[in-house]
């Protein structure tokens, strides 16, 4: 007589993957064309990671910028952590991004196109380490502004019409 063998489940990494969102940059869709996204690691202090744990981080006026092939995120805005001591970080600070190489080569040679620029769209955790996922945006103008708020509001309008005709 042979034993059944039990079913085990094997968990791998994609399923364990699990992402707690911690601050995100809302002007960044308003503002630009986002063509590309990109996921980085940011290098960070001990207290800056408490910080983002609590919620503690700004993106606005934040960006990217390449210095001796590589990347860098200035004007990110992460409080000094409540109860941290003397040693507490700078809010302001420029926090330097790890990428691979290949990927720093890429994203140099489509910022060196005209118009072009790296803005951070949001900073969360996965499985531990604080990640920000980059975008690589055009500017917009005035008038493409105005052009996606019409849009904006013809749609929610289509979708009153259909949610009342549905009643």
């Amino acid at each position: 007589m042979q034993r059944a063998t039990p079913f085990v489940y094997h968990y791998t990494m994609a399923e364990s993957k699990t992402e707690t969102a911690v601050t995100t940059n809302r002007k960044a869709y308003h503002d630009y064309f986002v063509e590309e996204t990109i996921e980085a690691g940011m290098a960070l202090q001990g207290t800056e990671v408490k910080s983002l744990r609590l919620g503690l981080g700004n993106l606005t006026d934040s960006y990217g910028l390449v210095r001796n092939d590589e990347i860098f995120l200035l004007n990110a805005n992460i409080s000094p952590y409540p109860q941290g001591n003397i040693m507490n970080h700078e809010p302001l600070r420029t926090r330097k991004l790890l990428l691979h190489r290949e990927e720093i080569r890429k994203l140099i040679n489509k910022i060196t196109q005209k118009g072009y620029t790296l803005i951070p769209l949001k900073i969360y955790f996965v499985r531990g380490k604080a990640k920000v996922l980059l975008g690589l945006a055009k500017g917009k103008k005035s008038y493409d502004k105005r052009e996606t708020i019409k849009e904006k509001e013809s749609k929610r309008e289509v979708e009153r019409a259909v949610k009342e005709r549905n009643r």
